[in-house]
């Protein structure tokens, strides 16, 4: 029996789970639960790192009095993109800021032209968003931000609670990989892109591969949380997604793509080799780095977030519904009555307000009611899921015969139906904790204890229920899809 500790933060809450590999079976259980929630501030959104180094600690420590052997891991994947800044002193220079920060706005469009867009893609591969942390460092400079001008050290977020555990300031690869100034090519920082943009490349990190020891607990760690000194650290897939798509439970040569689905929705395929040129550009896909250098190549779809936005928006109007009651809700609604971009739908506030504004914008009928509403996000991520799909098999050449949704989405069994009936595609829905499952076998790979990624996708496969959804033929998705790009158009998307 060996014993690991997966330490996984999402956009909107973090857990501590305990993951036990024995006789080639993975089981996981949740030591600790808590929120995780943005704090706004007159200068900013702002993560509360420090909120979530504490929550950290009481996992660790929960994990410490569980009875059996000893830990032999811990590690830590988050969100991607967000970056942090060590001073001279070792200590952060500012707080991180959100993706979903404002500094962000227009900081696309002032990197293109002093840069050129061609340029960027070409040298990172990367899709463009401005929550990309090229964007996040480059608003910094142009606002003479004091935090940069202290800057020594870049890190991410995994990066920043590894540093807090052991003392070393490393940067996990695949973590690095969504910050849009690495090079998926040559396998290091793109540092002539962020020289060009008057950006200090010296205080770019090592990087390390995912599945590194980075060292023990530093002893102050050990003290507050009851766990031997000689617990190992390892970088696990500091990216969620990495971690996620590690545990897909795929068979080789399926023909699969997953979707990795939460807050966002991030969906595409793993490959050899990255695909930078015209098309993908055009398309604007981006190509990550995963477990054993396998690249993902794969697009960001705002996901969930416009349900949860509502959902938040509901609450605050007295309605209280929860996730179950929106999908029952929603498979009682009228189909086909109108759909969105999900991807305009990025910063927060008054969501039900603003989609309706959308759909009578577009011609459409505005959606009346939570169900309806619920059953329009719903149907329209569907349909984008089927556009990235047929961008998927145009760049790859390759056929997609099924679709895996892993993550706590997996669990939406009408949105999963959708899916399949929209796109025509079986999908494979589960595990539900997948980002945990990958960062787990991550560190059991690199002490040595699973061989290679093949072993750990089988271990998922045993140790995992999953479910299938077969396709129904229904023709009115033909018109939908068409009306969907449409919209699509119109949105320059």
């Amino acid at each position: 029996m060996s014993r690991y500790i997966a330490v996984d933060l999402g956009a909107d809450s973090g857990r501590v789970i305990l993951g036990t590999l024995e006789g080639g079976r993975l089981s996981l259980k949740p030591l600790h639960r808590f929120v995780n929630t943005p704090v706004r501030l007159p200068t900013g959104l702002y993560w509360d790192t420090l909120r979530l180094w504490h929550e950290i600690l009481e996992g660790l420590a929960v994990a410490a009095r569980e009875p059996g052997p000893a830990i032999e891991g811990i590690g830590v994947d988050t969100w991607g993109v967000d970056i942090a800044f060590l001073g001279a002193d070792g200590a952060l220079a500012d707080n991180p800021r959100h993706y979903r920060d404002s500094r962000n706005n227009g900081m696309p469009e002032a990197a293109f032209a002093a840069v050129g867009k061609e340029r960027i893609f070409s040298a990172t591969g990367v899709q463009f968003m401005q929550i990309n942390s090229l964007y996040q460092w480059y608003a910094m400079k142009l606002a003479a931000s004091p935090a940069l001008q202290a800057a020594k050290q870049l890190l991410f977020i995994p990066d920043i609670f590894n540093y807090f555990l052991t003392g070393e300031a490393k940067a996990e690869r695949t973590i690095a990989s969504t910050s849009q100034f690495y090079d998926p090519r040559r396998r290091g920082w793109a540092r002539e892109l962020v020289t060009g943009l008057g950006l200090d490349a010296s205080i770019l990190p090592e990087i390390v591969s995912p599945g590194t020891r980075l060292g023990m607990v530093l002893e102050y760690v050990a003290d507050a949380t009851g766990l031997p000194g000689t617990t190992p650290v390892y970088a696990t897939a500091g990216h969620d997604t990495a971690c996620a798509v590690a545990a897909v439970p795929a068979e080789t040569g399926e023909g699969w793509c997953y979707i990795s689905s939460g807050t966002w929705s991030l969906m595409g395929v793993e490959l050899e080799e990255p695909v930078i040129d015209e098309r993908s550009l055009e398309m604007n896909f981006t190509n990550e780095i995963g477990v054993e250098g396998r690249v993902r190549l794969l697009k960001n779809i705002t996901g969930m977030w416009p349900l949860q936005e509502c959902k938040r928006a509901w609450q605050q109007a007295g309605d209280d519904y929860s996730y179950e009651q929106l999908i029952a809700l929603a498979a009682d609604a009228e189909p086909f009555t109108a759909f969105i971009q999900p991807d305009a739908f990025l910063e927060p506030g008054h969501m039900p307000e603003r989609i309706a504004a959308y759909c009578e914008r577009s011609g459409q009928r505005a959606p009346a009611g939570a169900g309806a509403m619920t059953r329009v996000i719903l149907e329209s991520l569907a349909l984008r899921y089927r556009q990235v799909l047929e961008n998927l098999e145009t760049l790859t050449e390759e056929a997609i015969r099924v679709i895996h949704i892993v993550g706590g989405g997996s669990q939406n069994r009408l949105l999963n139906q959708l899916v399949a009936d929209c796109t025509g595609r079986s999908v494979v829905a589960g595990p539900v904790e997948a980002t945990a499952a990958g960062n787990v076998l991550v560190q059991a790979m690199g002490a040595g204890q699973v061989q290679g990624l093949r072993e750990a996708r089988e271990i998922v496969r045993r140790s995992f229920a999953v479910d299938t959804y077969a396709p129904h033929a229904d023709p009115r998705w033909e018109s939908a899809y068409k009306r969907f790009g449409q919209l699509t158009e119109a949105a320059g998307a």
